[in-house]
């Protein structure tokens, strides 16, 4: 696989995808005080057809039935990814109103373009020890965040990932893409945006490299072997004291394809997420990934295949195995893009320089 990232590294090199942070996080906050939490929506203008493949034993989420590849909505309009754990999925009502103001949705009278009913699908982290219990995301979070959605947005202790942790460090919102010059996904583009919030560790206690530096090598990072006292006071840290917690997130493509194929790319991309989380998928965690194609790119001719297989077969091999690299480095990326939030230590100030 050519794996070069995209232009920008990021989801949004996926043509047709906007991403748009709300979030409070007051310079006081502290385990139990304060805002700390936020919200980060992706926007589809036009719709994407999309599918979600959830893992984790204590999942919050919305619409994900609907996604189902059997069922009959084919098309979203938007995903939400949230902190508040199920108080924050409120924020998916701003969202739906944002998109019902632009007209965004499915059209339900020919006659009249307003009266529309937006798809917008969700998934939560829980952060509320992390600030204030009762400070969570609610419907003016989900709407500013729509309204904020760009191609160019901020990563690590923002939107969802403000009161994220991942294991005893500091967690956060990543973002990772891979774009194919040559092979069967010639000029497709495949990306990750990725909330880091797992009970598991995301470094090596023996090396303190981020375990999702296992593909790439941590010269990809920029990283370097970490000084031995550095590592003696992160192995010190308390572990995560609460048995809630997730990681979610998005892949997206910009090649076409059925919702069968996006619930195959959803579901290849949790091994990127067990690359860069140990353990991933526990009961203690929500894990859950969505999958989103626009159909923006035509990809090059199909090799001839045997009837019985998908024409597209060969392209979603290469897109489902960028898939699971883009989670790893977008999950190593938001470790290293966090900032300390509530007292919570960042990678970067445990071992940097």
């Amino acid at each position: 696989m050519n794996n070069s990232a995209g232009p920008n590294n990021s989801i949004t090199d996926v043509t047709g995808v906007l991403v748009g942070h709300e979030h409070r996080v007051d310079s006081n906050a502290t385990l139990g005080t304060g805002a700390a939490t936020g919200c980060t929506v992706l926007r589809v203008p036009g719709g994407a057809t999309a599918s979600v493949d959830v893992r984790g034993g204590g999942p919050g989420t919305r619409e994900t039935d609907l996604l189902d590849p059997g069922n009959t909505v084919r098309q979203v309009n938007a995903v939400l990814l949230t902190g508040g754990s199920a108080y924050g999925l409120a924020a998916a009502d701003g969202v739906m109103r944002w998109l019902e103001e632009h007209h965004e949705g499915i059209p339900m009278d020919p006659a009249d373009p307003s009266r529309v009913v937006p798809i917008v699908p969700g998934a939560v982290i829980f952060d509320l020890p992390v600030g204030a219990w009762d400070i969570r995301p609610d419907a003016d979070f989900g709407f500013l965040a729509t309204d904020a959605a760009a191609t160019d947005f901020a990563r690590g202790s923002v939107g969802a990932g403000a009161g994220a942790r991942a294991g005893s460090i500091k967690g956060g919102v990543g973002t990772a893409s891979v774009r194919f010059t040559d092979g069967p996904a010639a000029g497709i583009t495949v990306g990750a945006l990725i909330v880091a919030n797992p009970v598991g560790s995301v470094f090596d206690p023996r090396t303190g490299l981020p375990w999702g530096t296992g593909t790439d090598g941590p010269d990809h990072f920029g990283l370097r072997p970490v000084a031995p006292d550095k590592l003696a006071a992160a192995n010190a840290l308390p572990v995560k004291s609460t048995v809630l917690n997730t990681t979610i997130g998005v892949v997206a493509t910009d090649a076409a394809l059925d919702p069968s194929a996006c619930r195959r790319l959803a579901t290849t991309a949790h091994d990127g997420l067990a690359r860069a989380i140990r353990p991933a998928h526990s009961p203690l965690d929500g894990d859950t990934l969505f999958a989103l194609a626009t159909g923006a790119v035509t990809p090059a001719p199909a090799f001839p295949l045997p009837p019985a297989f998908p024409a597209d077969l060969l392209l979603l091999d290469e897109l489902c195995t960028a898939a699971a690299v883009c989670v790893e480095r977008a999950i190593v990326d938001a470790i290293l893009s966090a900032t300390s939030v509530a007292g919570i230590p960042s990678y970067a100030e445990l071992f940097g320089e």
